[in-house]
This record gives C-alpha cells, sequence and structure tokens, in this order.
C-alpha cells in the first residue's frame, strides 16, 4: 500500500500575506500580484477571512494556474498555501 504524497503540506511558507478584512476581488489581485513577485517554486502563506474570500480565491488563482498546496481552517481565519510555478523551459 502506498503513502499519499503530503510532503509539501507541512512545508515552511516562502512569504506569508495577511489578508483578512480585505474584500473580494482585492484579496486575489494582491495574492497574485506578490506570487509573481516571487522565486519560480516558492510557497506563500496567505490569510484570509471566512467566506466569500475563502470560497472566490483559491478558486482563482487555480484557474490562474497556480497550485493550491494547502488550507488550514484556523478559528477566526484560513491559510491558504499557494506555489508560484516554476518557470517553463
Amino acid at each position: 500500500m502506498s503513502k499519499p504524497t503530503v510532503s509539501t503540506i507541512n512545508q515552511t511558507p516562502d512569504a506569508q500575506l495577511d489578508l483578512r478584512g480585505t474584500p473580494c476581488p482585492i484579496n486575489f489581485v494582491r495574492t497574485k500580484l506578490c506570487l509573481e513577485q516571487m522565486t519560480p517554486g516558492s510557497l506563500l502563506e496567505v490569510w484570509l477571512d471566512p467566506g466569500e474570500p475563502i470560497e472566490q480565491v483559491p478558486d482563482s488563482l487555480a484557474m490562474a494556474g497556480y497550485p493550491i498546496e494547502a488550507l488550514e481552517n484556523h478559528t477566526d481565519y484560513f491559510a491558504l498555501k499557494v506555489r508560484r510555478p516554476q518557470a517553463s523551459a
């Protein structure tokens, strides 16, 4: 029986972005801008409010080609871990 790969789940993020209290779509735009400035392969942890932000931002990032690696439900916010894709050859 093979073990599921969870190697990236517990990795320490390279950067953190606290967007609690930031409305949609501003939180998505700020997350995307931050990711674009990071080194390819870097991991960003974004703190988002429950409700619309956590419903919209992960889906929007995934549609834009950013791999979602983890989503942790904390008491009053969510921690979303998203990776900047490697540069294409």
